[in-house]
């Protein structure tokens, strides 16, 4: 649904002016049943070729490694992500589950699910360390939960038209030009941050989200606040604390109590300091903006 959303370009654009041929999507594709089940082994054969294979949702190999606990067009569903990735030109995962595994291989993960290349922070998953598409790339992981439209068709016609090799991953094989800033980039409530100004409820127009309610923006990889959610807002410009929902980790520490929508703290430090900041520099920080303060920082500034 969210990927239906994109605007630039939008889902009409890709097939419109990029020249895709969409071959099946769960929403939009004709083929049913024996159609379907056709279709898909033409393609695992070569008889269709499929440049670029999208996947979304865990690869569920439970019962037992069978797999048979999610079954899809007349057999397990990771035995047809297991052929369509070996002759695919590109593969992409879409979403935290098909990245990490996402909430269903949260412990103790009785669906033994996985993500396509990573379970969580461990590399590996379900395809292995040492998968390569055709093209010779790793997966390529586009995380969220849900992942940002706009991030899925970019990507895409970046591998539609030949750009794919210009595609730089960080180190879990995201797409360096999303996921190299902080969703903390582009905060409205970054002056907040910086003076210690701490919202205590969701829904409150100002102070950050961070001190009070567990707000995961400054440790979480994404451009949330630089392409915003249907081009007008995002979590934290709407009152609700970032997730951290584009990290491996997400649910934050598999939602052990205490982690959650708070912030964990000992004599008032954060047990965990935004990244490339000591724990030393940010109590500097905080002290000092805390006791430098102006009464506007204070404010209500959405005064009608």
């Amino acid at each position: 649904m969210s990927f239906l959303n994109a605007e630039e370009p939008s889902a009409c654009d890709l097939v419109n002016d990029f020249g895709l041929k969409l071959l099946w999507h769960p929403s939009l594709g004709m083929e049913l049943g024996e159609e379907l089940q056709g279709l898909l082994t033409k393609c695992v054969k070569g008889e269709i070729k499929v440049d670029v294979f999208v996947f979304e949702g865990s690869v569920i190999q439970a019962p037992n490694g069978t797999g048979h606990w999610n079954r899809f067009a007349g057999r397990p569903m990771k035995d047809w992500v297991a052929e369509l990735s070996k002759v695919a030109g590109f593969v992409v995962a879409i979403g935290d589950c098909a990245t990490w595994g996402g909430i269903p291989a949260t412990a103790p993960n009785p669906s033994d699910s996985t993500g396509l290349q990573f379970l969580k922070k461990s590399a590996g998953g379900f395809l292995g360390q040492a998968f390569r598409s055709q093209a010779g790339f790793p997966v390529i992981n586009i995380p969220g939960c849900p992942a940002h439209p706009d991030w899925i068709t970019q990507i895409i016609v970046a591998l539609a038209t030949g750009r794919g090799g210009d595609l730089k991953l960080d180190e879990y094989q995201r797409p360096a030009t999303f996921f190299t800033s902080f969703t903390q980039t582009g905060c409205t409530r970054n002056m907040h941050f910086a003076y210690k100004v701490s919202a205590t409820a969701f829904g409150q127009r100002n102070g950050c989200l961070f001190y009070d309610l567990g707000c995961r923006g400054p440790y979480t990889r994404s451009p949330c606040n630089r392409i915003l959610w249907n081009r007008q807002s995002s979590k934290t410009r709407s009152g609700h604390p970032c997730i951290g929902c584009t990290e491996p980790e997400f649910p934050h520490h598999d939602l052990a109590p205490g982690t959650v929508f708070q912030t964990p703290t000992t004599l008032g430090l954060p047990n965990e300091v935004p990244p490339g900041m000591s724990k030393r520099s940010y109590l500097t920080m905080v002290a000092a903006g805390k006791a430098n303060a102006p009464q506007w920082s204070k404010d209500d500034m959405f005064v009608v």
